[in-house]
């Protein structure tokens, strides 16, 4: 993948931090940068050098270097090169521990104390514009679909179809009347 195409994944992700989405090309990719060194906000730092650290690049053995790092110091295991869409959004980074094999959509939220994992190969598949709140488990080959919201402390185990707000241990689905209701600030990459 191409630095340039990096730098839309970033800026994506920085625009569903900070909004300041638009603006003249050069102000905007310092302000981007100066985020992310500044550490003023150790999530969007993390989200910054993992996108970095996914693909090759001019910086990919730093941003290996600062991934693994933050990683460590901030209890957030997200293995570089994990599938996540445009705009990725981490609420409270701390405890959340992402499979490798994982693919995240576009726009989605993710809270603290989240765990997505698999004893097979076969881990979770999110779909578009997903919130999902603290204290989440998502086990095994699970689909959870578009415009969903997953409240506290649910475990998922079975699909969860577009659309709809699901709860509890395990995870059922509550309502369609307003899915992805916590979803702020869509990007749009096209």
């Amino acid at each position: 993948m191409k630095l340039k195409e990096i730098y839309k994944y970033i800026v994506s992700d920085y625009t569903r931090y900070y909004g300041n989405g638009g603006g003249k090309s050069k102000v905007l990719a310092m302000k981007v940068i100066l985020r992310a060194l500044s550490r003023r906000n150790h999530c969007y730092t993390y989200s910054f050098w993992f996108r970095l650290a996914s693909w090759r690049n001019p910086f990919y053995y730093l941003a290996r270097i600062k991934h693994y790092t933050f990683s460590r110091k901030w209890g957030i295991q997200i293995p570089a090169g994990t599938k996540i869409g445009y705009g990725f959004y981490i609420g409270h980074g701390v405890g959340i521990v992402i499979n490798g094999g994982t693919v995240i959509g576009n726009n989605c939220n993710i809270s603290q104390f989240l765990s997505i994992g698999t004893n097979k190969r076969t881990p979770a598949t999110i779909g578009d514009n997903v919130y999902i709140g603290p204290n989440v488990c998502i086990v095994e080959d699970v689909n959870i679909g578009n415009n969903v919201t997953i409240g506290a402390g649910a475990v998922v185990t079975k699909d969860i179809p577009d659309n709809a707000t699901a709860a509890g241990v395990p995870a059922r689905v509550l309502n369609y009347d307003n899915p992805g209701i916590y979803v702020a600030r869509r990007y749009n990459c096209e």
